[in-house]
């Protein structure tokens, strides 16, 4: 079943299970995935399914954050459960170390020496890691990284 068809049967799960705040999120990401099919006039492929959940988690902790300074929380409560529903779709997290033990080997894998190099190590690791560890931590990590190299 791929992740649309998953997608699409839990809606209508959460439908007869009359679990409004699922429903709401599920249709709001069918919405995003629907937008973005419609703009570019094709179906979306899983990894593209998967960045649109990615966009919307992050929209969220976006949106917790501003409501947590505007004092809402019960909004910043609503946006925590809709991430709660929107990570069931993506893959498990990776842990620190393992994240650590991959950028080593795309390192070694790349030859990577100095800062230059960077570009090269992120290219190797973005397929494997997309959706299992946030990627801007993932590049500040090789950073460092190239920088104890320099």
């Amino acid at each position: 079943m791929s992740l649309k068809e998953r997608i699409v049967a839990d809606m209508k799960l959460a439908m007869r299970a009359k679990d409004t705040i699922r429903l709401e999120t599920i249709r709001l990401l069918r919405a995003a995935i629907q937008r973005k099919e419609v703009d570019e006039r094709r179906d979306l492929s899983e990894d593209e399914v998967m960045q649109t959940i990615q966009k919307m988690v992050k929209q969220c902790t976006d949106s917790i954050e501003q409501f947590t300074k505007g004092g809402r929380d019960d909004l910043a409560n609503k946006e925590k459960a809709n991430i709660q529903v929107l990570e069931e779709y993506l893959p498990e997290k990776l842990s620190d170390e393992e994240v650590e033990k991959m950028i080593k080997d795309a390192i070694e894998q790349t030859g990577a020496a100095s800062m230059k190099d960077m570009g090269k190590v992120v290219g190797s690791l973005k397929s494997s890691l997309q959706g299992r560890a946030d990627m801007g931590a993932v590049s500040a990590k090789i950073k460092c990284r190239s920088l104890d190299l320099s």
